[in-house]
């Protein structure tokens, strides 16, 4: 789907009117740290960068929009099982948060492209509850695995074990979701058992040439001798690599054009005339050499505890309170996307995940509430990447191009197949009235994201229209149901 904004942009706003305006389908990637519900006030020291980001992280019902009760309950009916559940089992507090968090999670969802991927940051406060929102939302079995990241060292807390790690909730958007696999450097230990040997390239290994004889035609070039050697006498046959990853390197780094050689015999000639077999003295069986250099490291686990948090000198830190190490997210949006893809921050804060998007040549885009997330951008694009910024600061919301030709919201086609859809119905006391009674209202205001598609359109009474007001459909809901109006 076409993008509606642009690349290196940060909105100043509440991020779900932002959501809201953002095209179906348009980003690739998704990494959000959001407040876990710590029931802290978070700030920034004064003097250091950051300084005037703040927020609350306390939790109850009047933080919430009442309106988004009736749009989960609407909507997602089991999304809102789930968070009254975790009213009943953890308190209001809890179901606040949850509230606040799936409907974004909704917009989220609906934004991500079939092949994305999303990372929900958070820690065990609501962990086991976000878990479920999650499930929920983009579905059990786009589940793939919740990331433990040792955020801190080793900590004393009261009559419990330190608390020393975050989790990270990862989920995809559908079966094709980019995956490059994600890596860790080899431990010292395993290059200097691994990797004894080292020539002008640098250190490598020497690995087998041959595979295991399963039968078949003696007269194959794969069973033929080169530089004296037969495998056939072991048992063996050739086996050089021609697809793969070192493949690619040796083509890359050594002999252009290696992976369309097709006589085996031709591949261990231009291996050997470049200097990639390795002679051992004793049995004279000729080896690959593996280089360390073409080794991408260690596949990572879903435990990570080699990327260390942000020291109180490390140049990359800016004083914000919950700030994230550079190297965590560089690995998350490596393993997730590509060059040019689409990442969003909907809670960018100190804006790492844009500055690892940039140096990754990623698109990015953030968002949060404070203006200081636009500030930092700017700021950290430049210290840290030597970066001029041209990115845009925006604090409107983003109008949707991906609902096809839009009538004015008003024509009278809308309001013709409206009260088709809607039997005559009131769509807020759910009262029967003549077509000249209902009036062509907004469901969510166009001040709160909302559009002039058919989707976003309904049809009230006099009544149910004046007592709406500028609020949105859920709005009225609310006030109907405390009136007894409408259950």
């Amino acid at each position: 789907m076409p993008l509606n904004f642009a690349h290196q942009t940060i909105w100043t706003r509440d991020n779900l009117e932002v959501l809201r305006g953002m095209n179906s389908g348009s980003v690739d990637l998704i990494y959000l740290d959001p407040p876990f519900n710590s029931g802290k006030q978070w700030s920034a020291p004064i003097g250091s960068e950051a300084a005037g980001a703040e927020f609350k992280d306390a939790w109850t019902l009047s933080d919430v929009d009442l309106a988004w009760h009736g749009e989960i309950a609407e909507q997602h009916p089991a999304l809102y099982g789930i968070l009254d559940a975790a009213g009943v089992a953890h308190g209001k507090p809890m179901k606040s948060y949850l509230i606040y968090m799936a409907v974004r999670l909704m917009e989220m969802q609906r934004i991500l492209k079939d092949n994305g991927s999303i990372y929900l940051h958070c820690d065990d406060t609501a962990g086991a509850y976000l878990k479920m929102t999650m499930d929920a939302v983009f579905g059990p079995d786009n589940y793939r695995n919740t990331i433990t990241w040792k955020r801190t060292f080793s900590r004393s807390d009261a009559k419990r074990y330190g608390r020393i790690s975050d989790s990270i909730l990862y989920y995809v958007n559908g079966d094709g979701a980019t995956w490059n696999g994600a890596w860790e450097p080899h431990d010292p230990g395993y290059i200097a058992k691994s990797y004894r040997y080292e020539d002008e390239r640098g250190r490598y290994q020497p690995i087998v040439l041959t595979g295991p004889y399963r039968g078949g035609s003696t007269d194959a070039p794969s069973t033929q001798a080169w530089r004296g050697y037969s495998p056939l006498s072991s048992g063996r046959v050739w086996s050089v690599p021609k697809t793969g990853t070192y493949a690619e390197w040796i083509e890359r780094e050594a002999i252009p054009g290696y992976r369309v050689i097709e006589d085996i015999h031709d591949r261990l000639d231009a291996l050997d005339a470049t200097g990639l077999i390795h002679w051992p003295k004793g049995d004279g069986i000729p080896r690959l050499k593996r280089y360390l250099d073409a080794s991408r490291g260690t596949a990572a686990s879903d435990v990570i505890t080699g990327i260390n948090p942000i020291s109180a000198h490390a140049k990359e830190r800016v004083g914000y309170p919950t700030q994230k190490p550079l190297a965590l997210l560089e690995r998350i949006i490596a393993a997730s996307s590509n060059e040019g893809d689409m990442v969003l921050d909907p809670f960018c804060g100190c804006a790492t995940a844009c500055v690892a998007a940039e140096k990754l040549e990623r698109q990015w885009v953030g968002i949060d509430i404070s203006p200081k997330a636009a500030d930092l951008v700017r700021s950290r694009l430049v210290s840290e990447l030597g970066l001029f910024y041209r990115g845009a600061h925006r604090t409107d919301i983003p109008q949707r191009t991906d609902l096809g030709d839009i009538l004015p919201y008003n024509a009278d086609i809308n309001k013709r197949t409206l009260y088709g859809e809607q039997e005559g119905v009131c769509n807020g006391c759910r009262v029967l009235f003549p077509y000249r009674n209902l009036t062509i209202d907004h469901i969510v205001p166009q001040s709160r994201g909302g559009g002039d598609g058919l989707s976003n359109l309904q049809l009230l009474c006099g009544a149910c229209n004046s007592m709406k007001g500028r609020g949105s459909h859920e709005d009225l809901i609310v006030k109907l149901q405390n009136q007894g109006i409408r259950q």
